[in-house]
């Protein structure tokens, strides 16, 4: 693991495992485990937003929601300005959201259809008893205009709006308690793609003139590349590699960046495309591969792979890769 040096950081996450049981047997106990995430351990500093990728089935989105506890992880544990978050009761737990915020992958479905906009961005305000009436109608009014709407929104329902306004009225949403750290959960892969460049610049807009951290969790490398300070990648529950942008889209070291980044797309028509592709598909975190969890879909894998479970080893200052090639 690397950890940065300097000030303390915002969110320190250490050896963060999240196994769910699945299946029926007796006593209805599980018969089987999903390692949706394990053990993985990395910082985040104040004001840095840090992008999580990897395909789908990597644990990314479980990752985001243990951090906030809206799943109990199974272990590990994750602090928060200092904080174990895993230790609070509910009523520290609610006074510690007021200062973490998500925002979801689907604006359809994290959006009541039945609530007027004035309903879905003060239920917050409501709930940590934030300013009177008057002064709620004026920061939802406000924060529309934040997040380039109009506030004569305030009074229509979800389905008036676009898919692209939706996620824009759920940032919001996540703005209104004033936040320092935010979680955004794939929030423009349910987009059209004319609109995701909008909504990730209007994110990167709102995290440096709000001071905001952020992890900004997504299965497209590319869509992390100009918003993100440092970068994780993750796969089958494990981080693969982690550094900051530039050095990691400069110099991936790891096979499976290496293969996601030659998937990514170049407007350069005079670019030669070497295109990496893997074998089969994701394991079943219910059976991982032994070893380095990725040796299955390597190309460089070697029998060494499937006996040792790779450390992060430091390749370059705060660039680390979990790969035995890199020892």
């Amino acid at each position: 693991m690397i950890v940065e040096g300097g000030a303390q950081p915002l969110l320190q996450v250490r050896n963060l495992k999240k196994h769910f049981g699945v299946g029926s047997g007796l006593f209805h106990r599980p018969t089987a485990v999903v390692k949706a995430i394990d053990g993985i351990s990395f910082d985040i500093q104040r004001g840095e937003v840090m992008g999580l990728v990897g395909e789908s089935g990597s644990g990314k989105t479980t990752v985001g929601r243990s951090v906030l506890r809206l799943v109990e992880p199974t272990s590990g544990e994750v602090m928060f300005k200092g904080q174990n978050i895993g230790a609070l009761d509910p009523k520290g737990l609610r006074a510690a959201r007021r200062d973490m915020q998500i925002v979801f992958q689907d604006p359809d479905a994290s959006l009541n259809p039945r609530e007027k906009v004035r309903q879905v961005i003060g239920r917050a305000l409501d709930i940590h008893t934030i300013g009177t009436r008057g002064e709620r109608e004026g920061r939802i009014i406000d924060l529309l205009e934040k997040v380039g709407l109009s506030g004569d929104y305030i009074d229509r329902y979800p389905h008036e709006f676009s898919g692209g306004q939706r996620q824009r009225i759920g940032i919001a949403r996540a703005l209104a308690v004033e936040p320092s750290f935010i979680v955004a959960d794939e929030p423009v892969s349910a987009l059209d793609v004319s609109v995701q460049a909008q909504v990730i610049n209007l994110m990167s807009d709102l995290q440096r003139d709000l001071g905001l951290t952020m992890l900004f969790i997504a299965h497209d490398l590319a869509v992390v590349e100009h918003i993100s300070n440092r970068i994780i990648v993750m796969y089958l529950g494990k981080i693969m590699e982690i550094a900051p942008a530039k050095s990691l889209y400069g110099n991936p070291q790891h096979p499976y960046t290496k293969a996601l980044m030659s998937a990514v797309p170049r407007p350069d028509p005079t670019h030669k495309h070497n295109r990496i592709l893997l074998q089969g598909d994701i394991p079943s975190p219910i059976n991982p591969p032994s070893g380095c969890v990725f040796r299955t879909r390597c190309p460089i894998a070697t029998a060494e792979c499937a006996q040792i479970v790779p450390d992060i080893i430091q390749v370059a200052p705060g660039h680390g890769s979990a790969c035995l090639k890199n020892g």
